[in-house]
């Protein structure tokens, strides 16, 4: 005998009442939520927002670097070395890589951090950092960051640091390059380019680019051509 269905489309069966009353309770909860600014979404929003938004970095007249300073930490292009495999090319620049979950549940970047390799220059709160005095020097009145100095970052963030450019990570904005505190020497005891890192100011032409977008002057070849070709430089 065939099963029939003895009850039409607008009967209530079963715990149907306590089933209203939790829906209304999720809409409560979900609008409240809301007006306080607590949604998943509205904390993401939020967060990438403060972490991305543009920086200036710091302009220096002297041209050295000094405490107090912000600035990128930029690991310049090079060839490839004995990495197998995909190799990221171009400038590399520090950033911060806040961990995934606690991302989700705080409106504030969690200290400390992860940190991670990503091909940009352009100055924005994930990649500056401001250079710090450390506990040995703290006493110093000079204000120039000078050769063989202990300093901190504004961002922790290892110094000694190297980028694997053929190995890539699954961070909270994607996929980037892994950043490891390891120091590689080659056959003569000089770091491999996998450890240089330079101290990035901005340019004092254009607030929101770097020294990195200042055009090189030309060398002493460049300018004797120039001159028995009659072109003034």
């Amino acid at each position: 005998m065939a099963a029939q269905n003895l009850y039409g489309p607008g009967v209530r069966m079963g715990n149907w009442n306590e089933d209203v009353y939790l829906e209304e309770e999720r809409m409560r909860d979900f609008l409240d939520k809301r007006e306080k600014g607590e949604l998943l979404i509205q904390r993401n929003r939020r967060l990438k927002k403060n972490i991305l938004r543009p920086m200036e970095l710091s302009v220096t007249e002297d041209g050295f670097a000094h405490y107090g300073d912000k600035v990128i930490l930029v690991n310049p292009d090079h060839p490839r070395g004995e990495e197998a495999g995909l190799f990221q090319e171009g400038d590399l620049s520090l950033c911060m890589s806040p961990d995934e979950v606690k991302a989700q549940i705080s409106d504030e970047l969690e200290v400390p951090c992860g940190v991670s390799a990503v091909r940009t220059t352009t100055p924005t709160g994930r990649n500056t950092f401001t250079i710090l005095r450390d506990s040995t020097n703290s006493d110093a009145v000079d204000p120039v960051l000078r050769y063989g100095q202990n300093f901190c970052l504004g961002i922790p963030a290892g110094l000694e640091c190297k980028t694997h450019r053929h190995l890539f990570l699954r961070t909270y904005f994607g996929k980037e390059v892994e950043v490891a505190a390891h120091t590689h020497l080659d056959s003569h005891r000089v770091e491999k380019p996998k450890n240089h890192w330079m101290l990035v100011t901005g340019n004092p032409r254009n607030k929101s680019t770097t020294m990195l977008d200042v055009p090189k002057p030309p060398s002493d070849d460049t300018r004797a051509v120039e001159q028995v070709m009659g072109i003034n430089t």
